[in-house]
């Protein structure tokens, strides 16, 4: 008896829900049909309406007859100003409000990489570097992710004439800890911008790409040679950049920046301190750039910059800092050269050092390294696009225990095809080597395919 009973109500349960949402459904077809009726009414009405102020303007600006005569000039009787008054009126009134007064724009694209890797990389979505082949030699992996799938706005005004303002919000889904189908939200950049256009001055407040080493190069791979030669990242900050326009179509910026500073907190065994606000000092930051013609069909930028900061362990103060080189060279209109140089120290939360700040069994060493990259882009070539470069970041050994990183390498190469202005398919060959010290260096060739749809 019991189990006839489980299916009768089963079966019950099964109709009850099917006819509710029958009801919904019917419901919401209902309410669109009304609001249908609704907005073919209004169409109706103000085409209706505005046929009548056509033929009323049409009346008031007949030509004269053949014959000169004096042209009359028109005078709107009070019963006419009346009804454009009640037009007016009643588009104002009908008209929904804004979810906002000021003018945004959504843009992004979404995006699904897959990959292959002859060996385990870290951390397997995108490569920084290749695990140790100690004991897990040759271990190839597959992966697929589409977390590199970015949303942003673009917000403009008010703009007063002598002064502009806006604003950016842009996130991925790369968010830390979570399952791999179950993405979690991630803030690339949040600022406002306040721009003197005449005096060729902004401030920026907010979270924004570091003011060091501003170049990226263009790989499908999602950290864009981060740990292999490029440094730089994202954090808040203050920032004022001046610009200065010289004679013979020369530029010259100015570009400083009061940062935050974030630095190795899983190495303080103080509950809830954190090195960089324990340090009481915010990061500096600063960059000197000049655009100017040279021999290319675009002209040439060149930049030097640096930044210094300072954290706390405990009672132990340790820096952070850098200097930089970026160059970007355009050759002729579908080719350019463009590359960067770094050297410093403590630089793993600049995406240097290959993952590596401090040594704590060295009294809180900090740990040097030295590295860039170079990469040329092609194109479009009708459809069609290409890139390849390489980079490179050498870590100082003597900073380093046994079995820590040394030296990390990527050599990329990629071709994207675009199938309209919205879609492209993209492919990249990618080869990473990776040394230790005291150990035998890691190698993966990683392929990669990645499906766009940008908007």
């Amino acid at each position: 008896m019991t189990v006839p009973f489980k299916r009768i109500m089963v079966l019950l349960s099964f109709v009850l829900v099917t006819a509710a949402a029958k009801d919904c459904l019917a419901k919401d077809i209902n309410d669109l049909a009304k609001e249908n009726a609704q907005l073919k009414q209004r169409v109706e009405r103000l085409e209706k309406e505005l046929e009548e102020l056509r033929k009323f303007v049409m009346q008031q600006t007949k030509a004269p007859d053949a014959e000169p005569k004096p042209t009359p000039v028109s005078k709107l009787r009070d019963s006419d100003l009346q009804k454009i008054a009640a037009m007016v009126s009643k588009s104002t009134t009908e008209k929904k409000p804004a979810w906002s007064n000021l003018d945004i724009e959504l843009y992004g694209y979404i995006k699904l990489d897959a990959s292959y890797d002859t060996s385990r990389t870290n951390p397997g979505n995108y490569v920084v570097w290749v695990d140790s082949e100690e004991t897990n030699r040759d271990d190839d992996e597959f992966n697929m992710t589409a977390n590199q799938t970015r949303l942003g706005l673009k917000i403009t005004g008010p703009d007063d004439g002598e002064m502009k303002t806006s604003g950016l919000l842009e996130f991925d889904f790369f968010g830390n800890y979570a399952a791999e189908n179950k993405a979690k939200i991630q803030m690339r950049h949040g600022y406002l911008k306040i721009d003197w256009p005449e005096d060729n001055l902004s401030i920026l407040a907010g979270q924004t790409s570091d003011v060091i080493s501003p170049l990226y190069p263009s790989t499908l791979n999602y950290t864009v040679l981060w740990d292999a030669g490029n440094i730089g990242y994202r954090r808040p900050q203050l920032r004022l950049t001046k610009g200065f326009e010289m004679d013979g179509d020369i530029e010259f910026e100015l570009q400083g920046a009061l940062a935050r500073t974030i630095g190795d907190d899983e190495l303080i065994t103080s509950p809830g301190a954190k090195s960089g606000e324990d340090s009481g000092f915010p990061s500096l930051q600063g960059r000197a750039g000049l655009t100017f013609p040279w021999f290319g069909s675009r002209p040439t930028s060149i930049g030097i910059s640096g930044h210094w900061a300072e954290e706390e362990y405990t009672s132990k103060d340790v820096d952070s800092w850098s200097v930089n080189l970026d160059l970007t060279q355009p050759i002729n209109k579908w080719l350019t050269v463009k590359g960067e140089f770094f050297t410093g120290e403590n630089l793993d939360t600049y995406f240097g050092g290959i993952g590596q700040g401090v040594n704590t069994t060295k009294n809180y060493k900090e740990i040097g390294s030295t590295g860039g990259w170079v990469a040329a882009s092609l194109g479009p070539c009708g459809r069609w696009s290409f890139n390849l470069g390489a980079g490179m970041d050498d870590v100082n050994a003597d900073d380093v225990n046994a079995d820590e990183r040394t030296l990390n390498r990527s050599i990329f190469g990629n071709v994207i095809y675009s199938l309209n202005k919205n879609t492209k398919i993209g492919f990249e060959l990618s080869q990473w080597h990776t040394e230790r010290k005291d150990q035998s260096s890691a190698d993966s060739l990683r392929a990669q395919t990645s499906f766009i749809y940008s908007f």
